[in-house]
């Protein structure tokens, strides 16, 4: 049975499947609807994405996309391991400008359920690291946005590696001045 816990800030979700093993290798059930459902998630997924880094330090994020673009991301590691960080961003919330942070890996099988109004990133803590994920809108370069990884104001506490990291994520604005399209609904 799927074990789903929510984080520190409620609306993120650590979904652990379980594995069931034998001689032949593993079997287990990645996604269930009816999991989420009963978690409170209802949202439909559209599309499936894939990345791959094969350099341990890999920054990617942190990213979201603008209304009405918006996603919910569902992300789960396949090869390797990465630190997943959710940032909330939206504006009145009492978790304004924290973050959740979880480690995920293929071997510890968790997933994360980043909701739309949080900026999603992550650091590979391993070489050669694949992360699927499922989002619950298209991809929409015009509603692209994102937070600088390294702004201190988050209080993220990233593992201390070298960063590869590329220019557009580089140059994402701080969060002090920071105009977030998102609004708190409560």
């Amino acid at each position: 049975m799927t074990v789903v816990t929510p984080q520190a800030i409620p609306d993120v979700l650590l979904i652990e499947p379980k594995r069931f093993g034998d001689e032949r290798g593993f079997f287990s059930e990645t996604y269930s609807a009816k999991v989420l459902t009963g978690a409170g998630f209802t949202s439909a997924f559209v599309q499936d994405n894939h990345s791959r880094s094969p350099k341990r330090g890999t920054v990617r994020g942190l990213h979201f996309q603008a209304p009405p673009f918006a996603q919910d991301k569902l992300l789960r590691v396949t090869r390797g391991a990465i630190l997943d960080v959710a940032v909330d961003i939206r504006r009145g919330s009492p978790t304004y400008g924290k973050a959740v942070a979880v480690e995920l890996s293929a071997e510890n099988w968790r997933q994360l359920l980043v909701p739309k109004g949080f900026a999603h990133g992550f650091q590979t803590l391993t070489e050669d690291c694949e992360v699927l994920y499922k989002v619950t809108d298209y991809y929409a370069p015009e509603a692209e946005a994102g937070l600088l990884w390294s702004d201190p104001a988050l209080g993220i506490v990233w593992p201390g590696l070298e960063a590869v990291i590329n220019d557009r994520d580089a140059a994402w604005p701080a969060l002090a001045g920071f105009d977030s399209p998102f609004a708190y609904e409560g």
